[in-house]
């Protein structure tokens, strides 16, 4: 099922181009000229949703739509991307919808088994544990109100703590003292090829053994994480892949609680983006705080306006920003046109350095290939030039994109993909962006590097940060 119809009024021209690719429609304009449309017939026409996701929580959206028939492929259009958006935002094992049937129907097929969002149901599923992912219409008073249960992680700094911070290629561990890190250690290992869970299990605890050794004793264990965690429990990651359905819930699902039981001690986990950008907050002593790592694929985490970390998704890496007929497909995962991995990441770099007549090294890894493109870009290459440009060009789209569905203050951007002076191109031409598209927002709104910020705060100490600890878990030192 695609789209049929006159989807210009979503493919909206840039005014800052992204120079390497001509194509680029970001979704914010898209959003903007629909909005605009709509505003004409009154907005009286609204699609009202409610996402239900774990403990009974509900998030509740509503958008205006146009009321007229002619426009029935761009509502359909418009409402799918919207929803995704907000999918991969918070996160759901069913949506409930109402408002005009043309959309609501759409919307139920394309979410159904062999829909073009089947992908997305069927991960939001396994990250729920639920048989299966539901979108169905309701009546609007039928829908269930909201319900937030804000878990507050982090800003702990009592007692003796381990903060583990697990990537794909290293795994950085620190010991914590009342808030005073006295070490701390970098491990390299290679958990997305490794199929057997006792790999994954014996690395955490080497790397806990290295940290308990400097402490008097041990209280607790935070745990920064690509992935996504419920209650402690590793529901999708990335880290993991190569383990076995079966191994993965036997042995990797609550590997993190394993360890901590054998040791005696509370855990609390997270994903590594809220707690990337938790040591933000933490560093800047403020909120709310969105942070963006551009790597191997698109991390994000959303510190809010009370400085906690809510629980919510946040994997931007799959929600759209790109609404040109032809976008960039994600080959790897959804096959879905035009969302944010394939846009803000190191294989994008990659991928537009192909575009701009930049010959790589093919048997180097992406890591190297991304290396010698900075290179390039540091010695004067203003081919490599365009490329950091274009990802500028992405990158202050997104946020523009993105203050439509945050509350956003500061924007913290990391990642190898921000590595030199590349990264100091990336983020000019963003805030150019939100000074030419939206000048009010680029003064409410602080967009920079980490390094700006001379941040003392480390992901690893962040991480220590997130297990509350009860009395009888902290003595004196």
């Amino acid at each position: 099922m695609g789209y049929d119809g006159d989807m210009s009024l979503l493919e909206q021209v840039p005014n800052v181009s992204a120079p390497l690719d001509p194509d680029f429609r970001p979704a914010a304009l898209g959003h903007r000229a629909f909005a605009r449309h709509v505003a004409g017939y009154g907005g009286e026409t609204v699609l009202d949703v409610a996402l239900e996701r774990d403990l009974g929580q509900v998030t509740r959206a509503r958008v205006a739509l146009s009321p007229t028939a002619s426009d029935t492929a761009v509502n359909q259009r418009f409402s799918e991307r919207w929803l995704k958006f907000l999918l991969w935002q918070y996160g759901a094992w069913r949506v409930q919808l109402s408002g005009p049937e043309s959309v609501t129907r759409y919307l139920e097929r394309a979410y159904a088994r062999a829909g073009m969002r089947e992908f997305d149901a069927e991960f939001m599923a396994q990250v729920y544990r639920q048989p299966h992912f539901e979108v169905v219409t309701r009546r609007v008073d039928e829908l269930p109100a909201p319900s937030a249960i804000e878990r507050r992680l982090g800003r702990h700094l009592d007692g003796c703590r381990i903060g583990f911070d697990a990537g794909g290629s290293d795994r950085k561990v620190a010991a914590v003292i009342d808030g005073r890190q006295v070490f701390a250690a970098e491990t390299p290992w290679q958990p997305k090829l490794e199929a057997d869970p006792s790999y994954h299990y014996q690395g955490i605890k080497d790397s806990i053994r290295q940290a308990r050794a400097h402490l008097p004793r041990l209280d607790g264990i935070g745990v920064s994480s690509a992935g996504i965690f419920i209650d402690d429990e590793t529901r999708v990651a990335s880290l993991f892949r190569k383990v076995p359905p079966d191994l993965f819930e036997a042995r990797i699902r609550r590997v993190y609680l394993d360890v901590a039981a054998e040791l005696g001690v509370p855990v609390a986990v997270a994903n590594d983006g809220d707690v990337a950008a938790l040591a933000g907050s933490m560093e800047l002593d403020d909120a709310p705080v969105l942070g963006l790592a551009l790597g191997t694929s698109l991390a994000a985490g959303y510190v809010n306006a009370s400085g906690a970390i809510s629980g919510q998704l946040n994997e931007l890496a799959f929600a759209p920003l790109d609404y040109a007929a032809r976008a960039v497909r994600d080959e790897e995962w959804s096959r879905d046109l035009g969302v944010g991995v394939n846009y803000l990441s190191q294989d994008a770099a990659i991928r537009l350095a192909a575009t701009a007549g930049i010959e790589l090294p093919p048997t180097a890894t992406p890591a190297e290939r991304l290396a010698e493109l900075q290179r390039k870009q540091a010695d004067g290459d203003e081919r490599a030039g365009a490329v950091f440009d274009t990802i500028g060009a992405y990158l202050g789209y997104a946020v523009l994109l993105y203050s439509d569905f945050y509350a956003l203050k500061h924007v913290l951007v990391m990642g190898r993909v921000l590595s030199g002076s590349g990264g100091e191109r990336i983020v000019k031409i963003a805030r150019r962006v939100l000074q030419f598209e939206a000048p009010e927002l680029a003064r409410e709104i602080t967009l920079s590097l980490p390094e700006e910020a001379a941040r003392r705060v480390g992901q690893s100490v962040a991480a220590a940060s997130l297990v509350a600890l009860n009395r009888s878990d902290r003595h004196d030192v």
